[in-house]
């Protein structure tokens, strides 16, 4: 029977990995048994997968990327060149600490920008907008824009990738959506 998805020849897909429809893996890339990617994905160049990972329906995972256990990527997320996901908040290396591994999210429709990292034990809202470089160390709301180190919110941010204009609780994007502010995050209207 033929795969139903596209491996580069170089790539390593260990049995019992789960590999959704149409995704396709490329050059170097490692995707260990247990691990799950949905249907339509993209892994690039280098991309490495542990056991106890989820990743979505049609993910973009760009090259140089590890995704360490205990990370769960939601559909639809855009994950930029040389992201960086921790599990582990003190790491030793002569204290083994695979019993404290926590939990990180990337709910769908967020996107982390290229070099970004996400300190574990947080959330990375629907439609977040991570900013290149940024790292993550608290949890992000729902369409929020944030850089820097670390990331701080400074916007909001469309479905569509459009940055929008929020006033007085409200706003709406040139693509027609429409949004309002609810408790710490935005929510389409």
């Amino acid at each position: 029977m033929a795969e139903r998805f596209y491996k580069h020849p170089s790539a390593v897909i260990d049995a019992g990995a789960v590999i959704g429809d149409r995704t396709k893996i490329w050059h170097f890339s490692h995707i260990c048994e247990g691990a799950q990617v949905g249907a339509d994905c993209v892994l690039g160049q280098n991309s490495y997968v542990a056991s106890a990972v989820r990743v979505g329906d049609n993910v973009k995972i760009q090259n140089n990327v590890s995704i360490y256990d205990a990370v769960i990527i939601e559909s639809h997320a855009f994950i930029g060149p040389s992201v960086v996901f921790t599990n582990v908040r003190n790491p030793r290396s002569e204290v083994p600490r695979k019993h404290e591994y926590q939990a990180t999210y990337v709910r769908v429709g967020a996107t982390l920008g290229a070099n970004a990292t996400v300190v574990c034990g947080h959330e990375v809202g629907p439609y977040a907008f991570i900013g290149a470089g940024s790292v993550v160390t608290a949890n992000i709301p729902p369409f929020a824009l944030c850089f820097g180190v670390p990331a701080r919110q400074v916007g909001w941010m469309c479905r569509c990738g459009a940055r929008l204009n929020v006033e007085h609780g409200a706003g709406y994007c040139l693509c027609g959506r429409g949004y309002r502010v609810e408790g710490q995050g935005l929510c389409e209207a």
